[in-house]
């Protein structure tokens, strides 16, 4: 029996309707109901165990602990959130602010975090208030469906409408792009084509791009230390996260001894003949990645690459070469496959950075290890991305953790860069992307013509501005940006 996309959604737009004006006290009971299911340790190990086991993705234990880990950060950050009624008032200006709900969100959903995406995204939409039906991945449709039974039997414990999450059981295109059509609002997890895909269907979205992480290494860096950093994160469930490590640029004075300190962490560097081998087996056809190396270990992927590595390799090394698709090592690679990088002009590494994202992973972030503020400064002015982690292991701080100071999430954008949303970072309000602007086919008149298009994206926090006022501004800004001269008019 096929899911009935619209009988799902009115179903969840009921059970909106019943919680669309609960108090703040009743709706932190509901979140924290679904939060203390999630973490219960045997229903963790279930799910990280599934996950495993069904994508052959990723580490089971690594996936225990994320489960936990951003359950309970996300929990946290939302202590003393106000989402429901009046959640400000300037006295002195005469300005309330009321928060408000969207209705029923679309939740596509990973192969690569098939649970823990979940748990995220279901404690925020539950603490708005809203609903959300969840489109699995193919690979990992048992476990999305588990993960949300399980948020299910938090809701019913609290008397809560258990509609306001709900799970395609049987995921397909068609179904997805039904759910798109139905929805009111989207969060899609995936690459470009994903994004492009959820925004083609006309509604609200929040879009979530492909990581292409760099870690640069300077001379002042403690090698030791930076090396460590990089291998905890580098083979966290096998880089499955998009926050992982893809590449590391080392300064040429530091290169040599860096690369000793990365072996010592477990890592192996391939010669230039073994490099070769490895990319025939990840890229088979010169382009597309191969799927069956998606975060599995390093050692499986040597063995299946006709490699011989020690039994202790963590992560695998190349060299780089060029950067852009004639070099694929120089993007992202879902897996525990570092591409090492050599530099001696810091302005040029950065230059350097940047086309490697125009390649893939524009919009993400960047890592640096470094003890030179101005480094860090100029990276964070000059990089397009929406966060640069300082001296830390990258996935384990650039989407939230207890001791990084940033929010807990499982949704890093991609600006529009990425033709995703630009990324809020406490304390900002609200944030406008721009992307570059590029000739595209766009329909004028019935006929299919080129265009200088520039992608825009304004993101906002609706607990401070509203959506009508931002409606205006962004129309507003594409006006000007479309007609400039009526700014001297």
């Amino acid at each position: 029996m096929e899911d009935n996309i619209q009988e799902m959604y009115e179903r969840g737009q009921k059970a909106f309707k019943e919680v669309e004006f609960w108090s703040q006290e009743k709706v932190d009971m509901m979140v924290q109901s679904v939060a203390w299911e999630l973490v219960r340790e045997e229903v963790r190990i279930k799910l990280g165990s599934m996950a495993v086991d069904e994508s052959d993705i990723g580490n089971k234990d690594d996936k225990i602990a994320k489960i936990k880990n951003k359950t309970l950060g996300t929990l946290w950050d939302q202590r003393g959130v106000k989402t429901c009624g009046m959640i400000d008032e300037n006295k002195a200006m005469g300005i309330r602010t009321f928060a408000k709900p969207i209705g029923v969100i679309a939740n596509v959903v990973p192969c690569t975090n098939p649970e823990s995406t979940i748990c995220c995204l279901a404690l925020s939409t539950l603490k708005t208030r809203n609903a959300m039906i969840v489109t699995p991945h193919p690979r990992t449709q048992k476990t999305s469906y588990e993960t949300v039974r399980h948020v299910r039997k938090g809701l019913e414990k609290v008397g809560a409408p258990v509609d306001l999450v709900q799970c395609i059981k049987k995921t397909s295109h068609a179904a997805t792009s039904a759910l798109m059509n139905a929805c009111d609002y989207a969060v899609a997890t995936g690459g470009a084509a994903l994004v492009k895909v959820v925004y083609a269907a006309g509604k609200p979205a929040q879009t979530v791009g492909a990581g292409n992480v760099v870690s640069i290494v300077d001379k002042s860096a403690n090698l030791a230390v930076a090396a460590e950093k990089i291998r905890i994160s580098k083979i966290a469930n096998n880089s499955a996260s998009c926050s992982s490590e893809n590449a590391v640029a080392i300064y040429e004075s530091s290169h040599d001894a860096m690369l000793e300190e990365l072996k010592k962490q477990g890592g192996y560097l391939c010669s230039t003949e073994e490099r070769e081998t490895l990319r025939k087996y990840m890229w088979p056809d010169g382009e597309h990645l191969n799927r069956d190396i998606v975060a599995r270990p390093a050692t499986f992927i040597a063995k299946n690459a006709g490699l011989s590595v020690p039994d202790d390799t963590k992560f695998l090394m190349v060299i780089g070469e060029k950067v852009g698709p004639e070099d694929r090592f120089s993007g992202e690679k879902i897996s525990p496959v570092l591409t090492v990088w050599k530099w001696n002009d810091f302005d040029e590494i950065v230059e350097r950075l940047g086309r490697i994202l125009k390649f893939s992973g524009e919009g993400h972030s960047v890592s640096i290890h470094t003890e030179d503020d101005d480094q860090r400064v100029k990276l964070a002015l000059n990089a397009n991305v929406g966060r640069v982690v300082c001296n830390f292991p990258h996935a384990h701080a650039n989407s939230g953790g207890w001791d990084c100071g940033l929010p807990v999430t499982d949704t890093l954008g991609g600006g529009s860069w990425g033709y995703g949303t630009p990324i809020i970072n406490q304390p900002q309000s609200a944030i406008l992307g721009t992307g570059a602007i590029s000739d595209r086919a766009v329909v004028r008149e019935g006929e299919i013509v080129i265009r200088p298009m520039m992608p825009i994206s304004f993101t906002f926090d609706h607990r401070v501005l509203d959506g009508a006022p931002a409606g205006v501004f962004s129309a507003r800004f594409t006006q000007l940006i479309t007609n400039p001269y009526l700014l001297i008019c």
